[in-house]
């Protein structure tokens, strides 16, 4: 399957659902028109795994996709989106992608304009339902795949996987906003597992498992299949969010679009921050442990964590475990009976996945 070329579709067809609603909005002015302008400059960036792995899931099945897996794979698209635009709330985020977070973007647009009032307040408010805003589009572009797709009984499979994956990903975001304040309540040899279920919940699940399974129910995978395709995708996704965990303490500006060690400044209680606890003295956690989620972070500050977390094996530890997930995931996908054009497309993009520059 030629990925590329499907990526650049599913680009052009979220630029169409977003010209389109910018044209049925146009009538209330452009305050309004601002949600889709800025949701076209926010979605022109990502490497769209989600879409790829949806198309790869269908194809699975058949190597034809049909026109319907457009919007399925856009509306999973713009979820991420939607995921990303209320994430940055939470965590404080000022950028995303090489831009400013939602938040910070209306921020600056209240401030622009000389508005009345709280602006901080003004771009929270206004991401919450920018975020919604994607939401809803995301709704639209599925259920009108769903409705236009010829199997019936496919469309109402791949919808409850959409629909799980939605309350999955609440769940774990909820989890993850519990361990950042939790944690001091939390005993140390807790935290690991608790990392780990956000991770799968939070991210891994998802990110790939359900566009791959949402692609392959619409293509009438048969169980054994869909089965197959969940044992490759949890422990690949478990490795997709560990390579992000790492790229979030030590990831280049230049690749990631946020600053460096942007996870410790948000105070994420990743499965890399729990291994280096494990290895820490009572003395040398507490000291983290009163770091992690500043704001005041420095860049020696975050260079000594930095060091820290090689000192400990921490990363080293995480490496060897993203190697272990990804293992597990091609174990599982060379031991399945998917046709063999879809396991190659599927390694390649394991590959990509998870060897990711930093």
């Amino acid at each position: 399957m030629d990925t590329a070329d499907w990526v650049n579709r599913v680009n052009a067809h979220i630029a169409t659902i977003l010209d389109n609603q910018r044209a049925t909005l146009a009538h209330l002015g452009s305050d309004v028109t601002a949600f889709t302008d800025f949701a076209a400059e926010m979605l022109r960036g990502g490497k769209r795994f989600r879409a790829q792995f949806c198309a790869l899931g269908y194809a699975t099945g058949s190597s034809d996709l049909p026109d319907s897996l457009w919007d399925v794979a856009a509306g999973l698209e713009l979820f991420h989106a939607a995921a990303l635009a209320h994430d940055d709330i939470m965590d404080k985020s000022d950028t995303r992608r090489g831009i400013p977070a939602a938040h910070r973007f209306f921020e600056q647009s209240h401030r622009d304009q000389g508005w009345h009032g709280d602006a901080e307040h003004f771009g929270v408010s206004s991401a919450l339902l920018f975020g919604d805003f994607l939401l809803a589009l995301s709704d639209l572009a599925v259920a009108r795949g769903f409705r236009d797709h010829a199997d019936r009984d496919a469309s109402f499979a791949a919808r409850l996987e959409f629909d799980q994956m939605r309350l999955d990903v609440t769940a774990g975001q909820y989890l993850d906003i519990v361990e950042e304040n939790a944690w001091p309540t939390v005993p140390v040899a807790d935290a690991l597992p608790r990392a780990q279920t956000v991770l799968t919940y939070k991210s891994a699940k998802y990110s790939i498992e359900a566009p791959l399974v949402i692609g392959a129910s619409l293509s009438g995978a048969a169980p054994e299949i869909i089965a197959s395709l969940r044992a490759f995708a949890v422990p690949l996704g478990n490795a997709f969010q560990l390579r992000d965990d790492i790229l979030g303490v030590f990831g280049d500006p230049e690749v990631t679009g946020k600053p460096v060690g942007d996870d410790l400044s948000e105070g994420k209680r990743t499965v890399l921050i729990a291994r280096a606890m494990e290895q820490l003295s009572s003395s040398e956690r507490d000291e983290l442990n009163s770091e992690l989620g500043s704001s005041t972070l420095s860049a020696a500050d975050i260079a000594r964590i930095q060091h820290q977390l090689e000192k400990t094996g921490a990363r080293a530890a995480v490496e060897a475990l993203i190697d272990s997930e990804f293992d597990n995931a091609m174990t599982a996908l060379k031991s399945s009976s998917i046709r063999q054009e879809a396991v190659d497309s599927l390694s390649a993009l394991a590959q990509r996945v998870v060897v990711r520059s930093a």
